[in-house]
């Protein structure tokens, strides 16, 4: 499957909203910390198969802000998970010349997790093979906000002025800012929804929903879901005889 994909094509930005872990842990009768251990597994595989074919950058969805709303030990034993992964995994990124970036209010994660997340940045921020960017108490709407409310204080203090706030400047003021936005944006475990996720930034990202939950998610899986994106024509307005022309 991996030969079938053309390298010449491949889409700059990859985001995943990783859904399923709960599910799956219930199928396997185990508590829902079960699944979001396992999903480690799927977070290596695709990172490795991404970067193995030449993806720029890759953005998983760790963590919502409204995830909060999770009962308090399952948000607890995600935050533990969180520091305990980054501590094992950061070498290997960084062998791997992998950078490790972080969106989100990263202010309210707790004090272990944000210096486990810190280090992680620093130790492999001069690395450019790929960056893989962790979206972690992230959600669009807080995304645009805090946006507006950059752009806003620019003009209360005479920077610029409201009709210099163009589409780009939005772009720029977000946290994504120097990133290109998603072309192709996966979602595991069947859902079909974008669940406040780069509501900006996923304008034009083609859509990919796959029943497999996010434990279950593999290198072939990766493979499939840009297999699909390639054979889409993406037209950004345009007339299919426009694209081909």
């Amino acid at each position: 499957m991996k030969a079938q994909i053309n390298t010449e094509k491949l889409p700059c930005h990859i985001g995943i909203i990783m859904d399923g872990n709960g599910r799956w842990a219930k199928e396997h009768g185990k508590p829902r910390i079960f699944g979001h251990r396992n999903g480690v597994t799927a977070v290596r595989e695709t990172t490795e198969a991404a970067a193995e074919l030449g993806v720029e950058y890759l953005t998983l969805y760790a963590f919502s802000t409204e995830n909060w709303n999770r009962p308090k030990l399952e948000v607890g034993a995600l935050m533990r998970l969180l520091v305990e992964t980054l501590a094992k995994e950061v070498n290997t990124l960084h062998k791997n010349n992998i950078r490790l970036k972080a969106i989100g209010d990263l202010s309210k994660l707790p004090d272990s997790t944000r210096k486990a997340l810190l280090e992680g940045i620093e130790h492999t921020k001069a690395n450019t093979r790929m960056t893989l960017v962790l979206a972690l108490n992230y959600s669009g709407k807080w995304d645009l906000a805090q946006a507006a409310q950059r752009l806003g204080q620019q003009v209360k203090d005479g920077q610029i002025n409201p009709e210099d706030i163009s589409q780009e400047a939005v772009a720029n003021a977000l946290s994504t800012s120097g990133m290109p936005d998603p072309e192709l944006l996966i979602r595991t475990s069947g859902e079909a929804r974008i669940s406040n996720f780069l509501l900006w930034q996923i304008a034009y990202t083609e859509l990919y929903f796959t029943p497999v939950f996010w434990p279950d998610f593999r290198k072939d899986d990766l493979y499939t879901a840009i297999l699909d994106y390639q054979n889409r024509e993406r037209r950004f307005g345009k007339i299919s005889e426009q694209v081909i022309s």
